[in-house]
């Protein structure tokens, strides 16, 4: 596909465009590191992720990591990086030396932001404490474990590879290592499971006092084995007392919801998260890793990498899979997806500044969708209702032209 200048209209799939304002400001950059493998591939996760084999090809990913991230260095220029994830799979099973080597590199290519955040995500039962307090060392200061329950016989049904006691040590080890700023990812409507065994896990969360909880319910996507192999969930009345009362009791001890499924101490909401719901720009690398960054003339621009670990680390074959410049048509919809997740919204300049399009061009469908009762009625502000917060998909549905 061929990126023309806004100077004249730009060409999408045969049909012109006219072109968007030039972003006054770039957005906070962020950085994605997508490593693919897991001990096992858990039957709900539609993440790509792939069994590992006994030895990792470290050396070899890292290498191909930082030959990526030099491919996309042109896009960025000048510009210094606000936060960095390391996601999965699950990145705790790569040794300290190889994660330091990588962000030694990265570093030496774009400069980090005096006060980056640097997540981590690791699973129990993967890790050990000497291996925390190396990656704290490295200047990772941020650490999302995947616990999704305490209990035997829920995690066992999920396919986990720890067990509960491990999780509750994992969450001390994290502590004990230097690192004051955690999250707890947890499930809920997990199959079988009651209102006293949902608000047991999180009761048992919130005693491990982390700084950010992820708690979200458990669905079935495709290409899994529970969509294959469907098992017995929670009735509806059930999940909705469950997230009622859930959320009622992490309010009562301090987390506040900023967002769908995620809950922080003050101060302690995920940035890197926060920029990906605002609208920010990042770069992906790794398998199957996906990006979107601003451009001055106000082209925006998603990438995609490589999926499969073989492919993105053949050297005869191109990290990226595919890139997509978004329309004028899909600016909306792409824009409040995001943003339409936070419970405040965004500030309604923020449209603008991030996608070079007028505020009026939601005109029509934002009064649709205050007229519903989806959306607020805030001149200054682009947020849901609690209603619309309830069919986020009705409410994004009013803006896809």
């Amino acid at each position: 596909m061929t990126l023309e200048s806004s100077a004249s209209p730009l060409i999408f799939g045969g049909a012109a465009q006219s072109p968007r304002a030039a972003l006054p400001v770039l957005p906070p950059l962020a950085l994605y590191i997508h490593i693919p493998w897991c001990v096992r591939k858990c039957p709900y996760c539609d993440f790509n992720s792939h069994t590992a084999s006994p030895v990792l090809p470290e050396e070899e990913y890292v290498d191909a990591l930082l030959a990526d991230l030099d491919q996309d260095l042109h896009a960025v220029y000048g510009r210094e990086l606000s936060s960095i994830f390391f996601g999965g799979g699950t990145p705790s099973l790569f040794s300290a030396g190889a994660l330091g080597r990588l962000l030694k590199g990265v570093e030496q290519r774009i400069p980090f932001a005096s006060d980056i955040e640097i997540t981590l995500e690791a699973n129990p039962g993967t890790f050990e404490q000497e291996k925390f307090v190396a990656y704290r060392k490295l200047g990772i200061n941020r650490l999302s474990i995947g616990i999704q329950s305490f209990q035997e016989e829920k995690l066992k049904a999920l396919g986990r590879i720890h067990n509960g006691d491990e999780a509750v040590r994992a969450a001390g080890m994290a502590r004990q290592a230097g690192f004051d700023n955690f999250n707890l990812d947890l499930m809920h409507g997990l199959p079988d499971q009651s209102l006293d065994d949902a608000l047991g896990d999180l009761r048992q969360a919130i005693a491990l006092k982390p700084t950010h909880l992820s708690w979200y319910q458990l669905t079935l996507e495709p290409n899994t084995v529970f969509w294959n192999q469907p098992p017995t969930l929670p009735e509806d009345d059930t999940l909705w007392d469950i997230q009622e009362a859930g959320q009622a009791l992490l309010a009562e001890h301090g987390y506040a919801q900023y967002e769908v499924s995620a809950y922080a101490q003050p101060g302690r909401a995920a940035r890197h998260n926060l920029n990906y719901w605002s609208f920010g720009d990042f770069i992906g690398i790794g398998a199957g890793a996906h990006g979107k960054l601003s451009h001055p003339d106000g082209r925006i621009v998603r990438t995609w990498k490589t999926r499969l670990p073989k492919d993105y680390l053949n050297p005869a074959k191109s990290f990226q899979a595919g890139e997509k410049a978004l329309t004028n048509d899909e600016m909306p919809f792409e824009f409040l997806m995001n943003a339409l997740r936070l419970t405040a919204g965004v500030e309604a300049r923020l449209y603008p500044e991030r996608t070079g399009m007028p505020l009026e061009s939601l005109a029509e469908s934002r009064r649709e969708a205050e007229q519903s009762g989806l959306l607020q009625v805030e001149p200054s502000r682009l947020a849901a209702t609690e209603r619309g917060q309830l069919f986020l998909n009705d409410l994004l549905q009013k803006f896809l032209t």
